[in-house]
């Protein structure tokens, strides 16, 4: 089951999780834009932090693959050739950040080397349950785009 949320220009869709993910190595790598090779290597060099579920596959908990994937966008380190647009443009990563207001709420997700932030209302984050390390899929939709030069 997964539930969606429309505010604005941008919806999030999250699956129907109330508690804490963990990810395997391929759904990290695939969250982090790299290779499943480049996540297992971090991984054995102790960069992210793993633990094994009970068939001994190697899991890596949703906070810390958050925390890491900040870190993997800001030094650079993902592979450059994944895309991360579609014609729907469907940008598909983790909850690196929940700020709640009174009415108001700022979600961060990071999908590969880009941040997304979506403005949208505490009882939505609420409803849906958004916490840092979850998964989630920002889909964004708009009339225009601007370019700025650099």
């Amino acid at each position: 089951m997964e539930f969606h949320i429309r505010h604005w220009k941008c919806k999030l869709k999250v699956p129907n999780m109330w508690h804490m993910q963990s990810y395997t190595i391929g759904q990290a790598a695939r969250l982090l834009g790299v290779s499943p090779d480049t996540a297992r290597r971090w991984a054995d060099a102790g960069r992210v932090a793993t633990h094994r579920e009970e068939s001994g596959r190697r899991l890596i908990d949703g906070r810390d693959l958050a925390a890491f994937s900040i870190e993997v966008a800001q030094s650079g380190a993902g592979e450059d050739d994944t895309s991360y647009t579609s014609a729907r443009n469907a940008f598909p990563g983790i909850v690196t950040a929940v700020k709640l207001g009174d009415v108001a709420a700022q979600v961060e997700i990071q999908a590969g080397p880009h941040r997304l932030v979506s403005l949208l209302t505490r009882e939505a984050v609420e409803e849906l349950g958004l916490e840092v390390g979850m998964q989630a899929t920002a889909r964004v939709k708009s009339t225009s785009v601007h370019i700025d030069r650099t």
